[in-house]
């Protein structure tokens, strides 16, 4: 228990709305951003699958007597990790004292209220055609139906029944999940009190929406907004909670055979966020969120909170990218002789949008992990039209932040190998490769990188080039290429490998 202090508040137990002054919740997601579609927990669904969880700080006042107090909480969510529950008193904290705590959750069922009347008498209705038949015996089998001894000692097997009657409901069954607290107390009258515990159930991501223009011919902004969604199945509502979100990759240790997900996303506040929006601030090695007002959570619901207020006009570049060799390529052990290696041709050009997440563009706040998706608006009629959408990691202040869009429809590429030499015996490689990319747009002119792996051994060499490169890493080159409309560029160029 000791270990969840340091972890902050959290998700709320589903405590009586009157009971949940002094509630917090904190929400750590395990999330892959974009993983998820919240289309999935539209109708609730099983809790445990949701990946996330949530520590719950619910502080509330109960009349103790002097001595021994048994205390119960019922409508706590049915996904505590009961070794995480913890319980203190903040008006005595000395004189009173945890002796024992249990977690109840054998809760009612029709099986289990059956099974506890084996061997016991019971009355059964089963429909006759228009009738009803009320059967009367000893239950002694619920499998495939009920089986009944009756008093004249004959059995009855009844594969269906309208209805059950029992003589009362048994004892050890409850209705809801239940905490349970045996308390030694040196002094009776109303104490405050404060209980946290872990739940699972409950997750976060981020949601971007960006907005793209071009106000100047070869330049671009985006206004970027952001949106927290938060998804709650842990079988609580929480109302008027004071929520928090962890962002971060918070260790949990789990059990042997459990796979989890990296935990997802930080959070952020711009500098002119308003009270009731999220504020951002560096807690130990991670970023903790606090909303600036209370917020209800229902169960088995999607809530979606802004993150922060919509940041306007952040300056951005757009790239066409021409791939050629469509695929990367690992590392080998030995140069590859296969001259067929690697000459397969991909036509597309992709189209990627970047930005720089600085102050001085605009933005210069750190983002969460999240799913960004970029729309345009269409003059003709003023709406909005989604043109394209990528994941990010967390990124931090005064870092870059690069989505591929998608692949343009009116450039295209084309790349083939002119010609391949090889010496073994000198222990070296000669490859003659030709890129084409034609602009087929008949008013804009198109500026397209032509990116190329040099992946046949690491030590190489270019001889001869048509036009000039940048060398972005050890087996990466970039040959940036200015199309007037309707044109076509070519690049050739000689790599020599040498091992």
């Amino acid at each position: 228990m000791k270990a969840l202090r340091p972890l902050a508040a959290a998700l709320l137990a589903a405590l009586p709305a009157a009971a949940l002054a002094g509630s917090a919740v904190t929400i750590y997601s395990s999330a892959a951003p974009g993983a998820i579609d919240p289309q999935v927990f539209k109708n609730g669904g099983d809790g445990s699958l949701v990946p996330g969880y949530a520590l719950v700080r619910e502080e509330r006042e109960f009349a103790l007597k002097p001595g021994h107090n048994s205390l119960r909480v019922d409508d706590v969510p049915a996904f505590i990790d009961p070794t995480t529950v913890s319980f203190a008193s903040l008006t005595d904290p000395r004189g009173t004292r945890v002796v024992e705590q249990n977690f109840e959750f054998d809760l009612t069922s029709s099986a289990k209220l059956l099974s506890r009347y084996l061997d016991r008498e019971i009355s059964v209705d089963v429909a006759r055609g228009n009738t009803m038949e009320t059967v009367t015996g000893t239950l002694v089998g619920t499998q495939g139906g009920l089986t009944l001894k009756l008093a004249d000692g004959t059995v009855r097997i009844l594969p269906s029944n309208s209805s059950v009657r029992l003589p009362g409901l048994p004892g050890g069954l409850i209705a809801k999940p239940t905490l349970v607290w045996e308390l030694d107390a040196a002094k009776g009258g109303a104490q405050k009190s404060r209980f946290t515990y872990q739940t699972r159930g409950m997750t976060w991501w981020t949601d971007y929406n960006l907005t793209y223009s071009e106000p100047a011919p070869g330049s671009c902004t985006v206004d970027v907004s952001a949106w927290v969604t938060i998804v709650n199945q842990s079988g609580a509502s929480f109302a008027d909670a004071k929520l928090k979100l962890i962002a971060g990759d918070v260790q949990r240790a789990q059990p042997r055979g459990y796979a989890m997900q990296a935990p997802a996303a930080k959070a952020m506040r711009m500098a002119d966020a308003k009270d009731e929006a999220f504020a951002e601030k560096a807690f130990f090695e991670y970023h903790l969120y606090t909303l600036g007002r209370p917020a209800s959570i229902a169960n088995n619901s999607t809530k979606q909170i802004e993150l922060f207020p919509m940041a306007p006009g952040v300056g951005c570049e757009k790239n066409l990218v021409y791939y050629g060799q469509g695929g990367a390529y690992p590392n080998y052990g030995s140069p590859m002789y296969d001259r067929n290696f690697g000459v397969q041709s991909n036509k597309k050009v992709d189209v990627y949008l970047r930005f720089r997440n600085a102050k001085a563009n605009g933005l210069g706040v750190p983002l969460p992990a999240g799913r960004l998706r970029v729309s345009k608006l269409d003059p003709a009629d003023n709406s909005l039209e989604f043109i394209g959408e990528d994941l990010i990691d967390h990124t931090a202040r005064d870092e870059t932040v690069q989505i591929k869009l998608g692949s343009a429809f009116d450039v295209v590429g084309e790349r083939r190998q002119v010609d391949f030499r090889i010496d073994t015996s000198a222990k070296w490689i000669e490859e003659d490769i030709e890129v084409k990319v034609r602009n087929q747009k008949p008013a804009e002119s198109a500026t397209v990188i032509v990116k190329e792996n040099l992946y046949r051994w690491s030590n190489w060499t270019i001889v001869r080039n048509t036009q000039p490169f940048t060398k972005e890493d050890a087996r990466t080159i970039h040959f940036p290429l200015k199309l007037a409309p309707k044109a076509e560029a070519v690049v050739r160029y000689t790599v020599r490998y040498t091992w």
